[in-house]
């Protein structure tokens, strides 16, 4: 019984992008069952992928912030940066109004997101740098991402910078903790786990999108043109300026690929938390997170076959 089921759990975990894209136009056709799976549930939802994440860290996640500081502190320079910035442009060019730009600038402020650390795997980069700013920016999420907010977002909407320090706390630090301290007191649960926890990572990023597309299909469809526009170019901008500056600064092509990819790739169901809990009366607010974690799983699946093309011609030369 535990082989099929770990077979199957590898399916789901292999086609997230589908799953994902699946649970999206769901939301849109039943939005109705929204009744049963309520925006309130978004915040366990994404508690129970942060707990995932915590119990698939090692500690060599960790070590390679001290083994490689500049590596690390590059990237995460980068993706505090780039993506805030682009959000900030994107939100003027286009005049969008409040509500989409708070939900805009909060994909655009959040850590990487871990389906990075796969895409990154996929596209033949350094997977060790990939992990490692992953752990990094979430970390440093709880100070960096509400002050990031407030400072490219509180001329248009009043922002709770406290509130949400807190809400990262209690919605990402605390659950990766727990599941640091099962891996290290329950060592057997984890190993008797670890094959399902990407399948059901796979399966909780793909509730909360159904849950927010859902919530807001009506007003999607009426306006959902200009929000995708927007997302898809926040993303590609962030892969290719992500790529620019490990080219800039000569690194290596491992390296520049996991930068990229970790630029470009949002923690976007942090977004839609923060703002279906701080920003309530813009509804709208969680649907550029919702659309950047169908989009970003797109798009990162097409990267990764690019890197991964390009790396076997170098080798080939």
């Amino acid at each position: 019984m535990l082989v099929p089921m770990r077979k199957i759990c590898q399916v789901i975990a292999k086609y997230l992008t589908v799953l994902v894209l699946l649970a999206a136009v769901a939301g849109l056709l039943f939005p109705g069952v929204i009744q049963y799976l309520k925006p309130a549930y978004i915040n366990p939802l994404l508690g129970v992928i942060m707990f995932c994440m915590g119990m698939t860290l090692k500690t060599d996640d960790f070590r390679v912030v001290f083994r490689r500081p500049k590596d690390v502190l590059i990237g995460c320079l980068a993706q505090f940066t780039v993506m805030p910035l682009l959000a900030f442009a994107l939100t003027r060019i286009f005049s969008l109004d409040p509500a989409l730009t708070i939900g805009v600038v909060l994909v655009g402020c959040c850590p990487g997101g871990t389906a990075s650390n796969v895409i990154t795997y996929l596209g033949k980069g350094d997977l060790a740098l990939s992990v490692g700013m992953t752990a990094t920016s979430t970390l440093l999420a709880p100070i960096l991402t509400p002050l990031l907010v407030w400072l490219l977002a509180g001329e248009k909407i009043q922002v709770d910078v406290l509130g949400m320090l807190l809400s990262i706390l209690w919605v990402v630090i605390l659950p990766i903790g727990l599941g640091l301290l099962v891996k290290r007191f329950v060592p057997k649960v984890t190993e008797h786990a670890a094959a399902y926890l990407p399948a059901l990572s796979s399966l909780t990023i793909a509730t909360i999108v159904f849950i927010v597309i859902a919530a807001n299909a009506e007003k999607l469809l009426s306006s959902g043109l200009i929000v995708m526009l927007v997302v898809i170019l926040h993303n590609l901008c962030g892969l290719c300026v992500g790529y620019l500056i490990g080219l800039a600064l000569r690194l290596p092509r491992p390296k520049r690929r996991a930068i990229s990819i970790e630029v470009g790739m949002q923690n976007s169901g942090l977004a839609s938390s923060l703002a279906n809990l701080h920003f309530a009366a813009y509804p709208m607010a969680a649907i550029p997170g919702a659309i950047f974690s169908v989009w970003h799983n797109i798009s990162g699946g097409i990267i990764a076959r690019i890197y991964a093309r390009s790396e076997q011609a170098f080798t080939k030369k």
